[in-house]
């Protein structure tokens, strides 16, 4: 049995009882000086500051997920952008190999004919050198012919006029 139904609780000369009614008299002291609107406002405070870092919460993951939003965007531009740069360059390489290419065999080019140029002229001397060397070896050996045939006596007039011919085709 609950003990404040025993007949005993309800006597004055029960301490219990006495606590009993200073706790109903301050509870309704504090009903009549307004506590329990005090309390409640500032439970209504408190749950308006929650409510208003709630919604700046939410403001703030808006923003959070549109500036998300704007660097996924920016990020695919600057891929779109390094493809098209990656692009430009491979194209300007390219170009740049070909250009190259183009200005070696140029200058292979050249080459092989100045080459062939020095070859030509170093042909055209070594001939003249030994039309030279032949002319001059024809020449002394004609010389010992007509001196040997000048000391033997008689003149040819075969070899003078081909001596004569030798010494115009020299000139």
């Amino acid at each position: 049995m609950p003990y404040f139904l025993d007949p005993h609780f309800y006597s004055f000369a029960n301490a219990e009882l006495w606590v009993a009614i200073g706790l109903l008299i301050f509870f309704g002291i504090l009903i009549a000086v307004g506590v329990p609107r005090l309390v409640a406002g500032q439970l209504d405070a408190r749950a308006a500051k929650i409510q208003a870092e709630l919604d700046e919460a939410a403001r703030l993951r808006a923003e959070a997920e549109a500036l998300l939003a704007q660097i996924r965007a920016e990020k695919a531009e600057a891929e779109a952008q390094a493809k098209g740069m990656l692009a430009a360059a491979e194209a300007d390489a390219r170009r740049l190999e070909e250009e190259t290419r183009a200005t070696l065999e140029e200058s292979l080019a050249r080459r092989q004919k100045l080459a062939e140029q020095r070859i030509a002229q170093a042909e055209a001397q070594a001939v003249a050198e030994v039309k030279a060397l032949a002319a001059e070896q024809a020449a002394e050996q004609a010389e010992r012919v007509l001196a040997a045939r000048l000391a033997a006596g008689g003149a040819d007039p075969l070899a003078d006029a081909a001596i004569a011919q030798i010494g115009q085709r020299l000139s």
